[in-house]
Formats: structure tokens, C-alpha cells, sequence
């Protein structure tokens, strides 16, 4: 596919929930980067948008041709205040607008963000098959720091989680 020329990155809104949520139960219904078999609804996209905000965490939402092509987060690692520089990010990109570039803007958007707001590491924790996800991460300095096998299940198979790790104030 060839790279979306034009992908703009901005805060989501309450208007784009609906989107998100689309999406969202895609990837519960049809893929492995979602390990959750329950779909959400739109009052729960929104208890979680507004939960995003007020932590000051980003929910961004990428549009090409001012069309919805995905959206990205980034929350809390681990909840010890320890951890309390170090965000899980989360990134999802309609099936056909893969391979554009738009999950490389998003995650860039998403780094960059952090490394604003101080913050000194970013986890990916993503399912062992997803290989789009893993060459994107890679590609944004993200290295393979583990891999659990077997820790998730769906669709009636096990699911092998890779972690990835960028720092942020590396330079």
C-alpha cells in the first residue's frame, strides 16, 4: 500500500467515540491486539476517554482526507507510584488504512508527547504474531525487552506477549 500523504494527528474528542468504539470492538471481534472478547460500549469509550484526560494522558485520533484512520493512548504501566514514569502505549489503525504510515504517526505523536510531559519510558506490550505492530514499534526505537509465552488466550489459542521498550530521554 502506499503511504498516506496527508495524515493529520490531533486530540480526540467526544465526537469521535464513535469511531473509536467501531474500531475498537473490530479488533475485539477479529484480532489478537485487543485480548478482551467482551465488546465496549459508547458509555464506556467515554468513562475512558474522560479518565484519559484527567490524568493528563493523550487520547490522539489520526484523520487522512479528514476521514478517521485510527487512534492512539498512552496510560499508566503499572499502578505503584514507582512506575509513574513509565506509560503503556496503545495503537490502533483500521485494517485498511495499514501499511500507510498512519500507526507510524500516531506512535511518533505518542513519544513525543511523553518525552514533553517528562516521562522516561514507553512499553508496547504487544500479541507475538502481530508483526505490523512490532516493525512500527521497532522502526520508532522501541527494542524487544521480553517475551511471555502463553500469557493470553483467545480464539481459542494461546497468546505470547512481546514487550517493547523505548526510553525517552535517550537523546
Amino acid at each position: 500500500m502506499e503511504p498516506t500523504t496527508s495524515v493529520l494527528i490531533r486530540d480526540a474528542g467526544p465526537g469521535d467515540l464513535e469511531a473509536i468504539l467501531a474500531l475498537t470492538n473490530w479488533a475485539v471481534r477479529h484480532s489478537t491486539a485487543l485480548w478482551s472478547s467482551e465488546p465496549e460500549t459508547l458509555a464506556t469509550r467515554a468513562a475512558w476517554l474522560a479518565e484519559r484526560r484527567a490524568a493528563g494522558f493523550p487520547v490522539l485520533v489520526a484523520t487522512a482526507e479528514g476521514r478517521f484512520q485510527g487512534f492512539a493512548s498512552y496510560g499508566p504501566f503499572r499502578a505503584r507510584d514507582g512506575y509513574r514514569l513509565t506509560v503503556e502505549d496503545s495503537l490502533y489503525v483500521l485494517p485498511e488504512a495499514q501499511g500507510r504510515g498512519v500507526g507510524r504517526a500516531l506512535l511518533a505523536a505518542l513519544v513525543a508527547h511523553a518525552r514533553a510531559h517528562g516521562l522516561h519510558a514507553m512499553i508496547g506490550g504487544i500479541e507475538a504474531g502481530n508483526t505490523a505492530s512490532l516493525r512500527v514499534h521497532a522502526a520508532l526505537g522501541f527494542r524487544e525487552v521480553g517475551r511471555l509465552p502463553e500469557v493470553g488466550r483467545k480464539f481459542d489459542r494461546w497468546l505470547d506477549l512481546v514487550l517493547m521498550q523505548r526510553l525517552l530521554d535517550d537523546g
